[in-house]
């Protein structure tokens, strides 16, 4: 019997215990993971990670003065930052980071991340120089790290082309499956992540805000952003402006009217090694691509609505919008098509249904035929307060810092937070 009282007493101060830790872990929670409830207008800024003069509180604050410092308010001006962890050494870009994180706290600017190891991957031939032993990291089987042309790497790509605005040559783009590529990519990531967690830890209870967010992939997609001419491999040591000047075709959901490309990436994901690539087969690759660079952010310590991809969408409402989906982070898109009013976007708004993230980011977005004040204002409007929108990224700054019109929509916005 007195067995018994004493095992019931056990259990009893046992459970006890248990209540009080839990009361108290959820004391701690309430204090430190308050839900921040802002929504985001950010400004993508071109800064280079190589320069010290650009990570800096002077200029940082040469953008925020031209916004009302309304701390109040549930909308907040911020900037979105691009680290191409495979363009540049990392020691400078670290340092260089360190130094933004600092600055970002001193000026109080909300700061969205972009980690990128997609578009630029300068500095790694070891990974990329399949073709030219005269040149650093040439070793041939680096075939298997780049895309191809055909099923086997005998149609390896030298070269690629990617037009933002202008046509400029590239390196041959990424096989996204190939696993000393990701290797590089967590690689980079590594480097980064605890510097801004570090960062972001130690931020006082009222400025946990600044972090908005880190965004992984820029438009995701294969034959897009690195799309290849005919026969562009014996372009290589010729004169780039002798280079073909041909459109990109957006409704070709494979090709987009070029060369197919995704040989690689779809045969290395073992999805398939032969016949005619399919939407669903590139949907697929960029799917596992995000999924594993959200993955890779959220098990080093960042929560779901802290992480976002960027995907690729058109006006066409293609699957490709599907990709940007994963249980680990938020999705985004950009929007350029129908940028005056979201719910036009077909894909983004059977995206957003489809998700159980509880927010989504306007990834890249811009008006590029107007800076009409009222006109802005009211995209703005649209899509910030569209469910469950995050934050907007407006590209860039440097597109709409002499246009006070475009100020002017985005300080009425801040001033009178409503649809």
């Amino acid at each position: 019997m007195i067995l018994i009282k004493t095992r019931i007493k056990n259990a009893y101060f046992i459970s006890l215990v248990s209540f009080l830790v839990l009361l108290f872990s959820a004391k701690i929670l309430n204090a430190s993971g308050k839900p921040d409830e802002h929504r985001y207008i950010l400004f993508n800024t071109a800064i280079n990670f190589m320069d010290p003069k650009e990570v800096s509180q002077e200029y940082l604050q040469k953008i925020i003065k031209n916004f009302p410092s309304k701390s109040e308010s549930e909308v907040q001006v911020g900037i979105n930052v691009i680290i191409s962890y495979l363009q540049y050494d990392m020691p400078t870009i670290s340092m260089n980071l360190e130094r933004l994180l600092e600055s970002i706290e001193k000026t109080d600017i909300p700061l969205m991340i972009k980690l990128d190891g997609e578009q630029w991957w300068q500095v790694k031939p070891e990974l990329w120089n399949w073709w030219d032993p005269s040149k650093p990291g040439y070793k041939p089987e680096n075939r298997k790290n780049v895309e191809w042309t055909g099923w086997d790497d005998k149609n390896a790509l030298k070269i690629a082309w990617r037009n933002w605005g202008r046509q400029i040559r590239v390196l041959p783009p990424p096989n996204l499956m190939s696993p000393a590529y990701r290797k590089e990519c967590y690689n980079g990531m590594n480097a980064l992540l605890p510097i801004i967690m570090k960062w972001w830890r130690s931020l006082p209870e009222n400025k946990k805000h600044l972090l908005v967010g880190i965004t992984v992939g820029w438009e995701s997609s294969i034959g897009v952003n690195s799309f290849y001419y005919p026969n562009g491999n014996d372009l290589l040591n010729k004169p780039s402006k002798d280079d073909p000047k041909m459109e990109l075709v957006r409704a070709d959901m494979l090709s987009r009217g070029l060369v197919q490309i995704g040989y690689a990436a779809v045969k290395t994901a073992g999805i398939r090694d032969s016949g005619d690539i399919t939407e669903d087969d590139l949907v697929e690759v960029i799917r596992r691509h995000l999924e594993g660079l959200s993955k890779h952010v959220y098990e080093a310590g960042f929560p779901r609505d802290k992480i976002f991809t960027h995907g690729w969408g058109n006006e066409f409402n293609e699957k490709m919008y599907d990709a940007a989906l994963n249980k680990y982070s938020s999705p985004g898109w950009s929007n350029y098509w129908t940028a005056d009013d979201v719910s036009k976007n077909e894909g983004i708004v059977r995206n957003i249904k489809k998700s159980d993230a509880k927010y989504w980011l306007m990834a890249e977005w811009l008006i590029m035929d107007s800076y009409d004040k009222k006109r802005w204002e009211n995209a703005i409007r649209k899509t910030l307060f569209y469910p469950g929108c995050r934050s907007m990224i407006i590209y860039n700054w440097n597109s709409v810092k002499d246009f006070p019109e475009v100020i002017e929509a985005v300080n009425n916005v801040v001033l009178d937070p409503k649809l």
